[in-house]
């Protein structure tokens, strides 16, 4: 027991030495302390002060400069408006040939005045010449100068609140022969000048029958870089409305309302800095001595702290952020969202919770492994904060899924601005240990209101992502009332769809595929169709988006690949394309799927033609290729589907062993009106023959179309100018009677319709 006391006395003991210790150096640390504090706090507020007195000063040179620009512009108008041969050339009888050579020539092209006009004496613009050729636009042009020229004509009684008069002893009563203002023109600051053209005693009649030059001066970054040049300010430069940066100053160009009228900003010669480097090694000197002193005596106390302080922050970071990214995690994105949602009740700005997922990510981990997911991970971290501002919250979720809550307008145009620099963003390619990566990101908006709990924002973001990836993904949603009702509907066909596909109660259409001619059916494209019992007709373009999000499309694919080859057998001649969706195609077991129906259907797979999108193969590379060599060692074919509008890689078309592309519908119903779809058009098929492949053109309506079609090289063709969508039977009975379902040539009607 006494060797346990011991240490504990000899604690004591060190305890009591550190008290006293303390009580000795911390009064008169404290007293020295507050002792420099106070010199420091004098010398920063004189400095501070020399500094206010600089920039108020600074401030009034910036006006004065524009004034005295202003001043100098008018009288460059005033010689031309009051030069001798002026009245007669302008007045008298109107010399355009002298106009070009004194007005253009000595306003424009000599003094770089931005817009030049001269108004006749009926008021009319009678020439007007600008930099920027919108600004010399007369109807426009004539409302801007409109002011100036009712002042000159004595048609006002004082001058408007919105402009600032640059001559002294401006009066509206007696307007006299020029005057110059600094306004708003075209939305932005500029000096407009104007002198009324004639002699002295034509003034003494007014200026009501005189033609008026007109001088207008943009006070643009050019203008305002040669007065600070001569200013010897830095950084002179029109703000507009943005907030001043950095060591920026403002000086502003009021009204009479003092409404600024321009706001230019500028980096201010600060004086004060120098009083502060005279006193601040004294000062440092000192704070250095006292910092040893404190240290000395509290180093055992600092070390604890700091180390207790470190490990509390080491483990919050680790309890609210992901490892993998370092982004905020789901707690500290609650907590925040709790915040905002206060910030809002309380009369803030303004907020919106974006709910990201990132489309094919699942793909790119399953193939090319965890690690290289972890990357994009980060790849995708950085690109998220590079455009998204610092205050901003970034957070990820989980998986694949992140979140942002931002300060910003709650219109839709607003959000649908911030989500589309957040999908360009994410959706450029990553090159990541030689692979190069492709993903999408589909995002749902939820306002942040002043009624609504964390909760419920969060599950309306979650509303609108469904919806944003049941509508086609790469793209965002903005939540309203109307998902609610829309995502029980969606549950509800949802389950009848299963049932549908079980009970065998969907059919397949078919949609012929020409030849160039139009004359001879060469294949069919088989596509889905429902007729719900309660509904009627449910059209693909809503229930397709269900089955993929449900994961029903599996079982949807397998049941529209077997109908087809079915109904296949009975048109032995032609080639059956049947759609592949992405969630199909990359199950492992696809390709024994296909063999399979093959065999039970008894179909020859050299006339199954299966149509792939791009993005079906995004991210999974290898195996996609493996797995179409196995089919096509059997015989199927392949079609590059919709190709122009995804990605166009011509990896793809090297690559993988197409057989076939097929030019999207867009690109056909623009070859009459743009010029840029035609050439595609003629690009993709030159490349597919390039290739070796044939080109089908879908979306064909028009003789004109096909005319086109058939010149540029198209192999096939398929759309309304040649049949519908129609049912097994219907397409029996066209190849039994070929001649009572062929369309018109094409010449003739083109011919005719001309």
């Amino acid at each position: 027991m006494p060797s346990a006391q011991s240490p504990i006395a000899g604690e004591k003991q060190a305890s009591r030495w550190d008290q006293a210790r303390l009580s000795l150096v911390m009064p008169a640390g404290v007293i020295v302390v507050i002792a420099i504090v106070c010199v420091a706090v004098a010398a920063l507020i004189s400095a501070q002060r020399a500094n206010e007195a600089t920039v108020e000063s600074e401030q009034q040179l910036i006006r004065y400069a524009i004034a005295d620009r202003g001043q100098r512009a008018l009288h460059l108008v005033e010689n031309i408006a009051f030069a001798p041969h002026a009245a007669a050339k302008l007045r008298d009888h109107y010399d355009p040939d002298w106009v070009d050579q004194r007005v253009e020539h000595e306003l424009v092209e000599n003094f770089y005045f931005d817009i030049v006009a001269i108004v006749g004496a009926d008021d009319q613009l009678k020439y007007a010449h600008a930099r920027a050729p919108a600004d010399a636009i007369a109807g426009p042009l004539r409302a801007d100068l409109a002011f100036t020229l009712d002042y000159l004509r004595g048609r006002l009684s004082a001058l408007p609140d919105n402009v600032i008069p640059v001559m002294p002893g401006q009066d509206a009563e007696k307007p006299g022969r020029s005057a110059a203002v600094i306004e708003r023109l075209r939305g932005k600051p500029a000096i407009v000048t104007a002198a009324a053209v004639g002699t002295d005693s034509e003034f003494l009649q007014g200026n009501d029958g005189a033609p008026i030059v007109f001088g207008v001066k943009y006070i643009s970054d050019r203008l305002l870089a040669k007065l600070g040049e001569r200013l010897e300010l830095d950084g002179l430069r029109d703000l507009g409305t943005a907030a001043p940066s950095g060591d920026e100053r403002v000086a502003e160009l009021n009204d009479p309302r003092h409404e600024p009228i321009a706001r230019l900003a500028f980096v201010p010669r600060l004086p004060g800095s120098g009083i502060v480097a005279s006193v601040a090694p004294f000062i440092a000197v000192a704070l250095i001595g006292i910092v040893l002193l404190v240290a000395l005596v509290l180093r055992t106390m600092r070390r604890t702290v700091a180390a207790i302080d470190a490990g509390e922050r080491q483990l919050r970071h680790l309890a609210l952020h992901d490892p993998v990214s370092g982004l905020p995690n789901r707690i500290y994105f609650s907590e925040r969202l709790e915040q905002s949602i206060r910030e809002v009740r309380a009369g803030g700005l303004s907020a919106a919770v974006f709910y990201i997922d990132l489309d094919h990510f699942k793909d790119v981990n399953d193939t090319l492994g965890h690690h290289i997911g972890d990357e994009l991970i980060l790849n995708v971290t950085q690109r998220l904060s590079r455009v998204m501002r610092a205050e901003d919250l970034v957070a990820r979720l989980g998986g694949d899924e992140f979140a942002i809550i931002t300060a910003c307008e709650s219109d839709s145009y607003s959000l649908q601005a911030i989500a589309g620099r957040i999908i360009a963003a994410v959706c450029a390619p990553y090159m990541i240990s030689g692979h190069n990566i492709i993903i999408g990101a589909s995002i749902g908006i939820a306002v942040i209101d002043r009624r609504n709990e964390a909760a419920d924002i969060l599950r309306y973001a979650d509303m609108a992502l469904y919806r944003a990836k049941n509508e086609g993904r790469n793209r965002a949603c903005i939540y309203d009332a109307a998902m609610d009702a829309d995502l029980s509907s969606r549950k509800l066909l949802e389950g009848d769809l299963l049932q549908a596909i079980k009970n065998d109660d969907l059919r397949a259409a078919y949609q012929p595929i020409v030849n160039a001619s139009g004359d001879t059916v060469v294949g069919v494209e088989a596509l889905a169709r429902w007729t719900h019992p309660t509904h009627g007709e449910i059209p693909p373009s809503r229930f397709i988006p269900i089955a993929e999000h449900s994961g029903l499309i599996i079982e949807l694919g397998e049941w529209m690949l077997r109908r087809a080859c079915l109904d296949g057998r009975d048109w032995p001649d032609l080639t059956v394309a049947v759609n592949v969706s992405p969630l199909q195609f990359r199950r492992s077991d696809f390709v024994e799927v296909v063999e399979r129906i093959l065999t039970e259907t008894d179909f020859d797979a050299s006339r199954l033609e299966l149509e792939l999108t791009e993005s079906t193969l995004l991210g999974n590379l290898d195996t996609a290729e493996l797995s179409m060599l196995r089919l096509k060692a059997i015989g199927v074919r392949f079609a590059l589907d919709d190709f122009g509008t995804g990605y166009s890689s011509l990896l793809y078309l090297r690559r993988f062993p197409f057989d076939k592309l097929k030019i999207d519908s867009s690109f056909v119903r623009s070859i009459e009106k743009a010029p840029d779809a035609a050439a595609i058009v003629h690009a993709v098929v030159s490349l597919g023959r390039g290739l070796g492949m044939k080109v089908t053109a879908e979306g064909v309506e028009t003789a004109e179309q096909h005319l086109f079609l058939r010149a540029a090289g198209v192999h096939s063709m398929q759309g309304f100018r040649f049949a519908r969508p129609s049912t097994a039977s219907d397409v029996s009975l066209r190849l039994a009677s070929p001649d009572d379902y062929r369309v018109g040539s094409p010449d003739l009607e083109v011919a005719m319709a001309s």
